[in-house]
């Protein structure tokens, strides 16, 4: 059975208490005056209402959208029933402008707040989030590089959510190698441009949502340089939109197909064609790549979070069955005597299940309240230092948090499936939903693979080794000044350990990939895990010191510090361990994995 509540307690721990400043600043980041108006007052009242939203409109489409699916007539795309109604709705309430600046009509929230946000409108209807996320990380792209004239006709639209917006790069011969490429474009006297072309794989790329839909395309003009270098980015509206906004004549933009997916169902996924449609140029020309990767890198996070979403839904489904369903007896004896058996929850390996997935939801949340607040601090700082700092954490860690939190988003729909048992595996459950819809986000926005390698090839050796900093270097402090601590400081030496066996990879991989750069494309996921364990490891330690010291001072709320000390000591014992694993497979080199001829396999 679906079921879900917002975990708020645990939100408000990670923004007032694991990061606590009430103007936004936080671990070397500074204080933020331009966020000074976000009390924690305030903060709190806006993720109440966004849990209302997710539990009571989101949550009940989930599983009827997955069955329904989204369905092709006549060249539009219709969402499952309840979709329309429950978008108009989210638009009308101001949900789309969460974050946007308030020049183009958004409210201007902090980021730390904004993600929280999306991850409870991902754990109640993942499908559903895509449609005004894409939108979101269009006005990103917009905003950055578009001509003053187009963000000022586009950008109060797309943000309200009256019109919204894609991302078109695939095609069917090429996915992540985008300099292969052949959509092109054709200038026009009047300073626009005709595309044509097929794009394929096309997230709310068609639906019936919106008066208009903005799609932002790669593509190369007639005399673009060969590869990734010649690729421009052009804005082409479903609609050729007229003087006052209203939506004109159809713009050439047709869908060949919607997929027939192994997840996600509600949300469209269309193959886009484009015949002489307009568009105008986004940025500079054969700029395209650095203006789609504005977006990239913004919905990457925002990926990151869709697994952290998924993962706190299955936890939850999976710990309303445990306690419910009755089987076999505990080993330390009878716990239900007036029932047939016990409810699973008492038996150790259904708690090793509940209790992983229960670390990897608070770990992730942590982390990314983290990055987050970077966010906030890239965007507002006055400080160049602290502005600089920001940026290059979360250079570092984007593909972190896009892999990681995938991969145990997915891990923890798959555990709560096992939970389940046989009837985890039955689509009336309900959780099988999770195991699919999670599985996608580990491969688009870029492949986790491939954020592996962005990490080791790209952000690790950056200004030689300058991001790394950015997070070496408050993990460090933290060490030096709490090993000694009488009740943590075995907690705290453990992450010594695992903070030296990232170190010492670095170290590894640097000196290997110069000579080799196939040893490090060889341990680069194991470095991505290991660089994730560590940091996971630091907000727990951190949030077990505070929960020590709120219980010493006879807080009311002692049942939930009492459980973060719990798992902060389960994720010590259970999971941080995988950190050795990784340091061992890293030390390991690419030997065994090259050394089979293409021809045995």
């Amino acid at each position: 059975m679906q079921v879900y509540e917002a975990p708020l307690r645990d939100m408000r721990f990670v923004i007032h208490e694991l990061f606590n400043n009430e103007k936004y600043g936080q671990d070397g980041f500074g204080k933020l005056e331009a966020l000074e108006e976000f009390s924690p007052d305030l903060v709190d009242a806006i993720l109440e209402e966004a849990a209302k939203v997710a539990q009571e409109v989101l949550l009940p489409l989930n599983r009827s959208g997955d069955i329904e699916g989204c369905t092709l007539e006549n060249g539009v795309v219709r969402t499952p029933k309840g979709f329309k109604e429950a978008y108009d709705m989210f638009r009308e309430g101001g949900w789309c402008a969460l974050a946007s600046d308030p020049q183009w009509g958004g409210q201007g929230l902090p980021e730390a707040v904004n993600k929280m946000t999306e991850e409870m409108i991902c754990s109640a209807n993942l499908s559903f989030s895509l449609y005004p996320g894409l939108t979101h990380g269009g006005t990103t792209a917009i905003e950055a590089y578009a001509s003053d004239e187009l963000k000022q006709f586009y950008l109060p639209r797309m943000v309200s959510g009256d019109w919204s917006g894609t991302m078109c790069l695939t095609e069917p011969h090429c996915g992540t190698d985008l300099g292969m490429l052949r959509t092109k474009v054709v200038p026009q006297d009047d300073g626009s441009y005709k595309v044509s072309g097929a794009k394929i794989f096309i997230s709310a790329g068609e639906h019936d949502l919106t008066e208009n839909i903005v799609h932002l395309v790669l593509a190369r003009l007639p005399d673009a340089p060969a590869g990734v270098k010649g690729i421009s980015l052009f804005l082409v509206p479903k609609y050729l939109p007229k003087d006052d906004g209203t939506p004109g004549p159809a713009n050439g933009v047709s869908v060949a197909a919607i997929e027939h997916k192994m997840g996600l169902k509600a949300s469209a996924t269309c193959q886009l064609n484009f015949d002489d449609s307009i568009g105008w140029l986004v940025g500079r020309p054969n700029k395209g790549m650095e203006a789609m990767f504005k977006m990239m890198n913004t919905e990457r996070v925002s990926v990151g979070i869709q697994g952290l979403g998924i993962g706190e839904a299955a936890y939850q489904s999976a710990v309303y069955y445990a306690k419910e369903r009755l089987q076999g007896r505990s080993l330390s004896g009878v716990k239900n005597p007036s029932g047939p058996a016990d409810p699973i929850i008492v038996h150790p390996d259904v708690r090793r299940m509940l209790m992983t997935m229960r670390a990897y939801n608070e770990g992730c949340r942590a982390l990314g309240a983290w990055v987050s607040r970077a966010l906030d601090a890239e965007k507002h700082a006055t400080d160049p230092e602290v502005k600089q700092g920001a940026e290059d954490f979360i250079a570092l860690m984007t593909p972190v948090v896009k892999a990681l939190f995938t991969d145990l988003g997915h891990e923890s729909a798959n555990l709560a499936v096992q939970v389940y048992g046989g009837h985890g595996y039955i689509a009336e459950s309900g959780v099988e939903q999770y195991a699919r819809d999670a599985r996608i986000a580990m491969i688009y926005e870029g492949t986790n693979g491939i954020q592996a390698l962005d990490l080791v090839g790209r952000k690790m050796p950056a200004h030689m080794g300058r991001y790394l900093r950015s997070f070496f270097h408050p993990v460090s402090q933290f060490i030096e000044a709490t090993k000694g601590d009488a009740q943590f400081g075995r907690m705290v030496e453990a992450l010594e350990k695992a903070f030296g066996a990232l170190q010492l990879s670095t170290g590894t991989i640097a000196q290997k990939g110069m000579k080799d750069p196939e040893e490090a494309a060889a341990a680069a996921t194991d470095y991505l895990r290991l660089m994730g364990l560590v940091a996971m490891a630091y907000c727990f330690a951190k949030s077990a010191m505070i929960a020590r010291d709120e219980l010493g001072s006879g807080t009311e709320d002692a049942a939930f510090y009492k459980a973060k000390l719990a798992t902060a000591q389960f994720y010590f014992d259970r999971i941080l361990p995988q950190a050795t694993a990784a340091f061992l497979a890293i030390k390991a080199g690419k030997g065994s994995m090259m050394a089979l001829d293409e021809a045995a396999f």
